[in-house]
């Protein structure tokens, strides 16, 4: 049988772990900023007429590297609203 306990403690624990996901994304994605630029950087310092080619470099991966808290914040969003533990739970129970 199942009850609103049950079923309030799996979306706690979700709401806990996309809480964790996201910070972890953001985390990630702040770390990937900083090596990213501290990268291109150094290269410009070394070679200041590869400043161009760099720089472009530079803006591509800085787009691919903020594109990921996005995905993840869709994933996280799902878990939310559609999650698919509660009828995971149901099914397994026979509800």
């Amino acid at each position: 049988m199942i009850t609103p306990d049950m079923i309030a403690s799996i979306y706690s624990a979700t709401a806990i772990g996309v809480g964790i996901i996201l910070a972890a994304a953001g985390l990630g994605s702040a770390i990937g900023w900083g090596l990213i630029c501290s990268k291109t950087l150094e290269g410009i310092a070394r070679q200041p007429e590869m400043r161009p080619a760099l720089m472009t470099n530079m803006f591509i991966f800085a787009g691919l590297m903020e594109s990921f808290p996005f995905i993840i914040l869709a994933f996280a969003m799902w878990f939310l609203f559609a999650n698919p533990f509660v009828g995971a739970m149901k099914a397994a129970l026979g509800a």
